[in-house]
């Protein structure tokens, strides 16, 4: 990817929307902690309030641009089936423009990605199944979600079909299980490890695991990894509470004048978690996040034709606010591991998950020294 051209070697797009207000922040950070204030320029873009705040109906505008202009593109998105699209759309194309287009570069889905990636280099033996669970902690100021997120939430769920349908339409070649088929958890089931009730995770973290996971075996050959992902509850009311606004978003969503509903009136249908006015500092400097990881396989010179997985490991990766502070983190260091690290890329240009572009990089390293935190919680033969 050539910069030595152009007058600018990084471009926030988007600078004066919510999240992207932090995001220009972290970027200045990043200059003042690396000292490369006057070796890396880069600049900020904005568009109009209205349309940053329904960004999936501009994005693939974005895309298709920087592909059409060689340039790579760092985007937070996290709805499948945009990101799907796009890559059926422009992979081959930003391919033969040598353009890396990044989706899903925040919280969604970064240290889901790059979690079960450390999970299975970590893992001495070969890694056929994980699990993660994702815990939220918030301070005594609680937890606020900006509406930005709750709009896409509506607006991708209300795409269920469209997804759908891609997915038939690409028709393909099932990837392979290694050893037992991971089984589903009931809808609301109980996590001993961890003594919490959790649900299934409904955002963009099966899907770009899924994705990246095909990338490495059917180009790399590697073995393949299950991936189900859950979000725990804590205790029996925060689940009465959940279920409530759950069964109230999944009945108004079907309908176009339900969605109308839940995009005016977030406050009310999150029971008070989405907000027009997005989290205060207070709130983000007391919330974080923990994703558990718990995985098994087989021992070096151990398989499926021998048994049941004999390997079992816990890893986690800790961060500040997810939405906020750890989103600019990790969209800023996949951009810097972008610009730096482009020997360790696929050797063409495409439309990647974080995992399939990344897992040769030192963004793991990156993303530890700026305070998201991967480690190995337990490794064990059973």
């Amino acid at each position: 990817m050539e910069t030595n051209q152009r007058p600018y070697h990084l471009v926030v797009f988007g600078a004066s929307g919510f999240t992207g207000q932090f995001v220009a922040e972290e970027v200045a950070r990043e200059q003042v902690a690396s000292g490369q204030s006057s070796s890396l320029p880069w600049a900020v873009a904005g568009r109009s309030r209205e349309k940053l705040q329904r960004y999936r109906f501009y994005g693939e505008p974005v895309v298709k641009a920087c592909v059409e202009n060689g340039t790579s593109c760092i985007d937070i998105c996290g709805e499948p089936q945009f990101l799907e699209l796009m890559y059926w759309k422009y992979h081959e194309k930003a391919a033969e423009k040598g353009a890396y287009i990044i989706g899903s570069s925040g919280f969604d889905s970064i240290p889901a990605d790059l979690g079960v990636i450390y999970t299975k280099n970590k893992m001495n033996g070969t890694l056929t199944a994980v699990e993660s669970f994702l815990t939220i902690h918030s301070g005594p100021e609680g937890l606020c979600i900006h509406d930005g997120t709750w709009k896409s939430a509506v607006y991708g769920f209300g795409d269920q079909s469209n997804l759908k349908k891609l997915r038939n339409e690409a028709n393909l070649k099932p990837v392979p299980i290694i050893g037992p088929k991971l089984k589903r958890r009931w809808p609301l089931s109980y996590c001993r490890e961890l003594s919490s009730y959790s649900v299934p995770f409904l955002g963009a973290d099966v899907s770009v695991v899924r994705r990246t996971q095909r990338y490495l075996h059917e180009t790399l050959e590697q073995s393949p990894v299950q991936y189900a992902a859950y979000i725990n509850m804590g205790g029996i009311t925060s689940v009465i509470k959940l279920m409530f606004a759950g069964l109230f978003f999944l009945f108004f969503v079907r309908f176009g004048i339900g969605r109308q509903l839940l995009i005016k009136f977030p406050w009310l249908f999150s029971f008070g978690y989405f907000s027009k006015q997005g989290p205060t500092q207070k709130q983000m400097d007391g919330s974080s996040f923990t994703l558990r990881f718990f995985g098994q396989g087989y021992s070096q010179g151990f398989g499926p034709e021998k048994g049941k997985p004999n390997t079992r490991i816990c890893t986690q990766v800790k961060g500040p606010e997810p939405g906020y502070v750890a989103t600019p983190i990790a969209m800023v260091q996949a951009a810097m591991t972008l610009l730096n690290d482009a020997s360790d890329l696929p050797s063409m240009g495409g439309v990647f998950t974080p995992g399939a572009a990344f897992f040769r990089t030192k963004l793991i390293d990156r993303l530890n020294q700026r305070g998201m935190e991967f480690s190995v919680i337990s490794s064990s033969e059973v």
